[in-house]
């Protein structure tokens, strides 16, 4: 999976295998600071304007984490998916199909059962229970159970069987794939510009935060599937034809430039409303509108500039491990199965402090990413999570 360890990824076709550690070093890295930014964003979940659930509200908001939400929301999710996708063609090729998909049942299934079956049925339970018997409450939790951020999991599990699938239709694909060029400028343009297309199209129907339950234990939230399958689908493509590796550095940082600039806007637009009477309204969340279709294509360029820049940034700045980085990126996957829980608890601890809302969510985040990584660390200490973690 995108947080899962990339040391099943191939090397380079046409690079010493001694190469191979260095040019990974970044993939572990940029999911290091991407666990962290999930992190971030869930802590300013109880602080910020969002739209989705959260079980700790703030009584006061810090409007710029409008923004802070919606450019987080508009790339790195999909950045994780397609990393997921380059990372999975050599972990099916060393394991074959049937123990590739035992290993994904263990590190996905696994987790996305614990999770939902033995933290959030018990709470659920405590809190909405309300003295009815537990077997039938459990009847109809089964119905509808709770994932929260585990959705993510549960869709790799789904693409990881799709797949298997699909290789075992086609037959095994040869390791002797050439590489070739990668995306040009045209390309690129060419993916978002159809990107926010799909997406002004697909939420009309279905607007941003609107999730729906598409199988026991699978959530999606519509309004980003087609960023989230796309990318999952192009991170396969960009293994087997060597693309991250071969993507010109002007190319990414050309394009890390208009993802920044258009993350920029969100940002401009809120401090504007905040500084003056103007009435500015950027996001939408879908519908028929002009909104709506300017937000789809902001997004598109965040999404495309973001994933493209920043695996560019950390391929030619970010590319070294150290033992600290190594540790980190061991328990990156962890970080994002236990999060929620120290998040919230702290959240909870704080809540009556009179602190501003804009300090909280700075102070929680200093807080809780190191925690969470110490904790990940700590639960794969244990022999039987280790397996799983």
């Amino acid at each position: 999976m995108a947080i899962a360890s990339s040391s099943a990824v191939a090397s380079p076709r046409a690079v010493p295998a001694v190469g191979m550690a260095a040019r990974l070093a970044y993939l572990d890295n940029l999911r290091v600071a991407l666990a962290a930014l999930v992190v971030a964003h869930h802590v300013g979940q109880a602080y910020g304007p969002t739209g989705g659930a959260w079980p700790i509200f703030n009584p006061t908001r810090a409007a710029i984490l409008g923004p802070f939400f919606s450019v987080n929301a508009s790339f790195f999710m999909g950045l994780f998916f397609l990393i997921s996708g380059y990372c999975l063609p050599r972990a099916y090729d060393q394991k074959g199909a049937h123990a590739f998909l035992r290993d994904r049942m263990l590190r996905l299934g696994v987790p996305l059962l614990v999770v939902s079956l033995g933290l959030f049925l018990p709470l659920r339970y405590t809190l909405d229970g309300h003295g009815q018997p537990f077997l039938p409450f459990l009847a109809g939790y089964l119905r509808q159970p709770e994932v929260g951020h585990m959705w993510f999991v549960g869709h790799l599990l789904i693409y990881a069987v799709a797949y298997t699938l699909w290789r075992s239709f086609r037959g095994r694909v040869a390791r002797a794939t050439p590489p070739s060029a990668p995306p040009s400028h045209v390309a690129l343009l060419a993916y978002t510009l159809a990107l926010a297309a799909v997406t002004f199209l697909v939420r009309i129907a279905f607007p941003i935060d609107r999730w729906v339950n598409l199988a026991p234990f699978v959530r999606a939230e519509v309004a980003h599937l087609p960023q989230y399958v796309s990318l999952f689908v192009l991170g396969i493509v960009a293994e087997r034809h060597d693309w991250l590796r071969q993507l010109p550095s002007r190319t990414g940082m050309t394009w890390l430039v208009i993802g920044l600039g258009a993350s920029a806007l969100p940002f401009a637009m809120t401090a504007l409303h905040e500084l003056t009477p103007l009435q500015i309204e950027l996001g939408a969340g879908g519908g028929w509108s002009l909104q709506a279709l300017v937000w789809s294509t902001l997004e598109a360029c965040i999404c495309v500039g973001l994933c493209v820049g920043l695996l560019t940034l950390f391929r030619e700045r970010v590319n070294r491990h150290g033992a600290l980085l190594r540790t980190l990126t061991a328990g990156s996957y962890t970080v994002y199965i236990i999060h929620v829980f120290p998040v919230v608890g702290l959240q909870a601890a704080l809540a009556e402090s009179p602190l501003p809302p804009l300090a909280k969510f700075g102070l929680l985040t200093l807080l809780t990413v190191p925690l969470c990584f110490a904790s990940a660390y700590a639960l794969r200490k244990l022999p039987l999570l280790r397996r799983v973690l």
